[in-house]
Order: C-alpha cells, then structure tokens, then sequence
C-alpha cells in the first residue's frame, strides 16, 4: 500500500497587502518601515514586493512595540537593532555556560 504524505500549506513570502493583513497594519505603515531599513523586501517596486523570513517576524514584533509602547518607525529601527543585539550576545553568553 503506498503511503500518502500530507503537505503543509505554508507562505513563503508575503505580499505587501498580506504583510499589512498579517501584521494589522496600513500600507503606509509598512512602507515607512521599509523607508527605515526595519523591513527589507524582496522586489524592486511595491506592485512586487514581497517579505520573507526575518521581515515577516519583525513586522510583527514592530507592531506589537509601535501598538504597546508607542514607538515611531525610527526608534523601532533602533529598537529592534538592539533587541536583535542583545539576543546575539545571550546566544554567544549561553555557549560559555556550564550546565
């Protein structure tokens, strides 16, 4: 008997209207973030555009710290630099640790 495999429906990239969906946000939103250097699309223009990866979990996180503590899309460039620094510098502190 030949067995069947399910494949996962997963996105790969976002569209800059299924980024804006995904994140609750308005185009201009996103389009300042990318203006910022938060955001790096995949594409020339913003007809195709399209967010992958990194982009698509720091949408999210500018979000929730632009919705929560009411920072502008240039402190959330800085913002997200430092809390991507930090996390580096725990994962190079966590390979020194003795269990």
């Amino acid at each position: 008997m030949k067995k069947t495999t399910r494949r996962r429906e997963t996105a790969d990239a976002l569209s800059l209207p299924d980024l804006c969906r995904f994140v609750h946000a308005d185009e201009d939103w996103i389009i300042e973030l990318v203006e910022e250097g938060v955001l790096t699309p995949v594409g020339s223009h913003r007809g195709n555009w399209r967010f992958v990866g990194a982009s698509i979990v720091r949408a999210k996180k500018a979000g929730r710290l632009s919705r929560d503590l009411g920072i502008n899309a240039p402190g959330l460039a800085l913002v997200l630099e430092l809390m991507e620094e930090r996390d580096a510098a725990r994962r190079r502190l966590a390979r020194y640790e003795i269990p």
